[in-house]
């Protein structure tokens, strides 16, 4: 009878947190998404740059993706814009389609 020796790979959803390839996690903009109750989430943009106008780019996101949102102020991360629904795929297209940052600079986080 063979001998078969199965291998299962670890999955760390966490892993990418850290990563540095391609700069410093300053200049990265974590895109993620959280679960609030039943079926509902809120998706988070950390990391934009500070000369931004952070209010006027929600503004923006909640008229082009029908969502309401907000920005929070973090001791951490600065400026955050809290949207309501999961607009991870939708933030990163805006930001790389209206020049705002390289898409090589966005991590997207959750699932």
């Amino acid at each position: 009878m063979p001998s078969t020796s199965m291998q299962f790979s670890t999955f760390d959803a966490f892993e990418d947190a850290g990563d540095n390839a391609g700069g410093t996690s300053e200049e990265k903009i974590h895109v993620r998404v959280q679960q609030r109750n039943g079926r509902k989430c809120i998706t988070t943009i950390a990391g934009l740059a500070e000369d931004l106008d952070i209010k006027r780019i929600c503004k923006a996101f909640k008229k082009n993706f029908s969502c309401n949102g907000a920005v929070q102020k973090d001791e951490d991360a600065g400026e955050v814009v809290q949207l309501s629904g999961d607009q991870r795929t939708n933030v990163k297209s805006f930001l790389v389609d209206q020049e705002i940052c390289h898409g090589e600079n966005i991590v997207l986080h959750g699932f």
